[in-house]
């Protein structure tokens, strides 16, 4: 590699070094690596929202949100959904609302550059349903702008086209327990009380109380929607009870021994709010559990408290391991044993959600959190497996037949075109977007490029098999999503960029020779796109843009995607696009920080596109810990 932009030796070496020395040190005794997972300030105000329902409110340090929430005001007076972007109206709303609950008066001045910044946006009227919802459980909106949930859908079957098991886990386990909340429409009275008629820029005497018409074929769900109000008003709801107590009684089965739902905090919060409406006691021990649970979710420091919307161990820890190995740690070192123990002893081996449209496959994978028997999800399953395989542990024949009984159950999730989702097979009911209730527009897990990528590159690093044609099918399913431009759509990660060097590091892995001009083209992409800084970058509004795909100012995080997918795809065709990595390398030599670890503001992660984004804390570790670590194993180290 000859380029003035080369590395030397001791250069990669030392930073190499301060990576995992860094890593190293953040390890939990009990052999996990777990780091912030942040999001906009919606979770936050929403569990404010929660304890001033319940009462619970001075039991927690709630006064310490204030400061988190002044800190994240921008200086346009609105909150942000994803880091830089302009302000966003529902959540500025909602940040707006959590205040005025924690006693700050509307006519502080940072309450009234919120104001102007929301009036000027539409006001409360143009917000999203989620919003909406949550004001009218305050008083501040009228449940006759929300869409009805009628509790019957708890009782349709299975086999019925409609049914909670045709929504995306998430929206399943947040859903449920709001046909509770829906069908008893409860104002509650808070202290203090508010209203939050300054946020509606027509003036609260001008609200229409109605859903939005979109001037397409889903308006015919509006008419739905106005007869299933017509017979509430009426007090004409079949089956209304039996849908409570069945919908109840699935919030209570599928709630954690340690108190937790699904594993999100919408679907513990949602579920929490179910109890109220059941006038469950608050020493319950369910609603204790609940509460707890949620209270697990915080980061409290000195002066702030803020709540996670999921958390992420058993994804950081897998990641962590395969960094630690292919940057050159021994697979039996201490720290990566007792890591391997610890996903060994997180193996999911109880039956789930899942189970209800595979009727076929058996237990064996992994979640995401610390706790989430019922949403095991095949991402995090193939990503464990893999660091399982790069580890040397005590117990190779356990660590094997695990692995074994999770690559069958991966094999068994595989969805109709060929794909794999996330928690779901063939949860791809596009249409449910479209009701009212589904403005986030995340109602389905249909398969998707970058989990197909996981599976497959989890097959070829593991020499793994699954049955020829359903291989052929998972290829196919690939090809088929490449974008005309070679790059390939990141549902779970910020964007093309994640979404192209999964695909690349899969098929280099799997099928190097037979898919060759696929990956010219997925790497020749990459280059393209390149920042002149040396490093990668795509902003968040590439979902809602796709002309602004692999556009944005780069991070660590992405920069690594593009290294790591570069070097696969040289690998496998044997072009190597040796500027490109040099110069992407030099990137994250030199933003490394003293201590060896690197720093992002930007959110590269995605819970729903277009409206939902994550920023991991350990992105920004651990994959340009793998890019150097691959760039090393290139000969670049000797």
């Amino acid at each position: 590699m000859q380029t003035q932009d080369r590395l030397q030796v001791n250069q990669l070496a030392e930073a190499i070094a301060a990576s995992q020395k860094y890593l190293l040190s953040l390890q939990n005794p009990a052999g996990y690596w777990w780091a912030e997972l942040e999001s906009n300030v919606t979770i936050t105000a929403e569990v404010v929202l929660l304890h001033k329902i319940w009462g619970t409110d001075t039991t927690r340090p709630l006064h310490k949100v204030e400061a988190y929430l002044r800190s994240q005001q921008r200086q346009h007076g609105g909150w942000e959904l994803f880091y830089d972007d302009g302000g966003e109206l529902s959540t500025s709303v909602e940040a707006y609302m959590a205040l005025r609950l924690l006693g700050v008066p509307a006519n502080d001045p940072d309450m009234v550059r919120a104001r102007d910044f929301i009036i000027q946006r539409g006001g409360i009227s143009k917000t999203r349903i989620f919003t909406k919802f949550h004001l009218a459980l305050l008083g501040c909106y009228d449940w006759r702008g929300l869409p009805s949930l009628p509790a019957w859908v708890m009782l349709l079957p299975q086999e019925f086209p409609v049914n909670i098991y045709e929504m995306s886990s998430w929206a399943r386990s947040s859903t449920v327990p709001l046909l509770i909340v829906f069908d008893r429409k409860p104002v509650f009275v808070t202290n203090p009380s508010i209203n939050l008629d300054e946020l509606y820029a027509e003036g609260v005497e001008n609200v229409r109380w109605e859903l939005p018409r979109n001037g397409d074929w889903s308006d015919l769900f509006l008419t739905l929607d106005a007869g299933f109000k017509f017979a509430e008003s009426l007090n004409f709801i079949p089956f209304r009870e039996e849908g409570i107590k069945a919908a109840e009684q699935w919030i209570l089965e599928r709630q954690e021994a340690t108190g937790d739902w699904g594993g999100i905090i919408p679907a513990m919060l949602n579920s929490m709010l179910a109890l109220r409406c059941l006038d469950y006691d608050p020493n319950d021990p369910i609603v204790e559990r609940g509460l707890q649970a949620i209270d697990n979710f915080a980061i409290e420091t000195e002066d702030s408290y803020r709540v996670q919307p999921c958390v992420s161990p058993v994804w950081d820890t897998a990641w962590v391991i395969r960094a630690f190995v292919e940057s050159g740690i021994a697979p039996d070192h201490p720290a990566i044993v007792k890591a391997g123990e610890w996903l060994l002893q997180k193996q999911i081996l109880d039956y789930g959600d899942w189970m209800v449209k595979n009727r076929q496959g058996k237990p064996g994978a992994w979640a995401f959190e610390f706790d989430n028997r019922f949403y095991p999800d095949v991402d995090d399953t193939a990503v464990v497996v893999m660091a399982l395989y790069a580890a040397k542990l005590p117990n190779e024949k356990l660590k094997h037949m695990a692995c074994d009984r999770a690559l069958k159950w991966v094999a068994s999730m595989q969805c109709k075109p060929g794909g794999w989702a996330a928690f779901d097979i063939d949860n791809d009911q596009d249409w449910l977007n479209a009701i009212p209730y589904g403005d986030l527009k995340a109602m389905i897990d249909p398969n998707t490029a970058d989990v197909t990528a996981r599976v497959l590159e989890m097959l070829g690093l593991c020499n793994l098999s699954i049955a020829p044609h359903n291989l052929e099918r998972a290829f196919n399913y690939l090809l088929n999503e490449q974008e005309p431009e070679g790059c390939w759509f990141g549902r779970w990660g910020v964007n093309y960029i994640y979404g192209t060097s999964g695909v690349l590091s899969a098929l280099a892995a799997i099928a190097p020779k037979k898919y060759q001009r696929q990956i010219e083209r997925g790497a020749a992409w990459l280059v393209s796109c390149q920042n002149p800084d040396g490093g990668w970058g795509e902003t968040c509004r590439s979902y809602d843009d796709p002309s602004l795909k692999g556009q944005g100012r780069s991070t660590a995080s992405q920069t690594a995607w593009a290294i790591i997918g570069l070097i696969a795809a040289g690998e496998a065709t044997g072009k190597f696009a040796h500027e490109s990595i040099d110069k992407g390398i030099s990137y994250l030599v030199s933003t490394q920080k003293s201590d060896g670890s690197w720093f992002e503001a930007d959110f590269t992660g995605t819970g729903f596109p277009c409206h939902f984004y994550l920023k991991y804390h350990y992105y920004q570790q651990y994959f340009p810990l793998i890019a150097l670590g691959r760039y090393q194993g290139m000969g670049n180290g000797e």
